[in-house]
């Protein structure tokens, strides 16, 4: 049952006393536009509750690496609140201040041994000149760290290159098919959790997780960002999450505009990876996707898409590679395995009906498919009668997993020196 307005205000006035803001200097860090969630109407709670107090917010979009959001697009996205807002601007290590460092030996062993350098924490200067920094952002099923939300809005959202990199190449490491949608501790919630403890400003958290079947809230969840974000991950997964009692051997995603490019685009393929039979085949249906990633494309068209394996096994072509694009493209290509006697050996196919053109598409290790041959309607007709098929529309937010899964995936921790 979806929250009312009434309760997701109640729940923005609790918070709001809990923090005591008055005098403090706050920033709230929100999603950008690729995260579904009420975010106009949530600043505007919080926008009253802290001119009622007597405090000035300022407003910072949590971008990671994402593209900056236009001044027309963050006033349309946040509304018309007190105070500036601004994008996380990653490129420019002017605006980031180290908080300090997780050295190696801790590094190795949060990680489980997978990882073993020190990791330089650091983060936008907006967090550590304030007083108070306010997570206000949705839960759902992550590719990387199981769930999104919580201290992820400090890392990956507003962090620097060096942990944005550690915690996405461990996520690799772990594989998404291991992570995704699995609720308890993990290596990189551990790490991301780790780095948090050392931002100086008190961290507070509204955890929200966004109905489904609307616009509304199921959860809204207050209190420091750990317990918080916990209460709205059991949440997700119980909102999130769709069971089918078979695997198919084709899914047809179909991408929401909110993703442009395949760096984003691309959570249509994780969210169905767990029930595609070995051998099947995932369709990223996106006409208006044209590009592979506006920010990491060049890096991304020197390696390719490829299996995890495929560069832990020639790590020396690849270590200076940054490890989000690296973590990107074995998360599209999916599990599977590599050897120089066998070669590349992927358990699924991965096809791309978009506006990028073949040649890219293949030179990139993606099939390619004219998206004008897709009739979307005729595909969700077809998927009615025929269990081997999914459709999925507006993908990229809801899992789908088997209700009895295998056992643990064998290619689900690297046996390879930690790097």
């Amino acid at each position: 049952m979806p929250l009312s307005e009434a309760a997701v205000a109640a729940a923005v006035g609790e918070l709001c006393t809990q923090i005591r803001p008055e005098g403090k200097r706050v920033v709230v860090l929100v999603p950008d536009a690729t995260r579904s969630a009420p975010v106009r109407q949530l600043a505007a709670l919080l926008d009253a509750e802290f001119a009622a107090r007597g405090a000035e917010p300022s407003w910072l979009v949590a971008l990671g690496t994402h593209q900056p959001m236009s001044p027309g697009q963050l006033a349309e996205h946040v509304g018309d609140v007190r105070g500036p807002v601004r994008n996380h601007e990653w490129w420019d290590p002017e605006q980031l201040v180290s908080v300090g460092e997780i050295h190696a030996a801790e590094v190795a062993r949060l990680s489980g041994g997978l990882l073993a350098r020190p990791i330089d924490v650091r983060l936008n200067a907006m967090v550590t000149e304030a007083d108070v920094a306010l997570i206000c952002g949705p839960v759902f099923p992550h590719e990387v760290v199981g769930f999104s939300g919580g201290n992820k809005y400090f890392f990956p959202g507003v962090a620097g290159p060096e942990i944005i990199d550690a915690t996405h190449w461990l996520g690799a490491l772990l594989t998404s098919s291991a992570l995704i949608g699995r609720l308890g501790p993990n290596p990189v919630r551990a790490v991301i959790d780790r780095a948090a403890a050392l931002i100086p400003a008190e961290r507070w958290c509204l955890a929200m997780v966004v109905d489904p079947a609307g616009d509304g809230l199921v959860a809204c969840e207050v209190g420091r960002p750990e317990p918080a974000w916990a209460a709205a991950a059991a949440v997700s997964a119980r909102w999130h999450i769709r069971r089918l009692e078979h695997p198919v051997t084709t899914v047809l995603s179909v991408i929401p505009q909110r993703y442009d490019d395949m760096w984003t685009a691309a959570k249509g393929m994780y969210k169905v990876e767990p029930v595609l039979a070995d051998g099947g085949e995932v369709i990223i249906y996106a006409p208006h996707v044209s590009s592979i990633s506006r920010t990491h494309g060049v890096e991304l068209a020197a390696v390719g898409y490829h299996v995890r394996d495929y560069f832990l096994s020639q790590w020396d072509r690849f270590a200076e590679v940054p490890g989000a694009v690296l973590a990107h493209s074995t998360h599209l290509a999916g599990l599977g395995t590599w050897s120089p006697e066998a070669g590349e050996q992927a358990r699924i196919r991965v096809t791309l009906a978009t506006g990028i053109d073949e040649a890219t598409c293949r030179a990139h290790g993606l099939g390619y498919r004219d998206p004008a041959g897709i009739d979307v309607a005729e595909w969700e007709r077809r998927a009615v009668d025929d269990p081997e098929l999914l459709v999925v529309p507006d993908a990229g937010e809801l899992l789908y997993r088997l209700a009895k899964e295998p056992g643990p995936e064998p290619s689900s921790r690297s046996t390879s020196p930690a790097t």
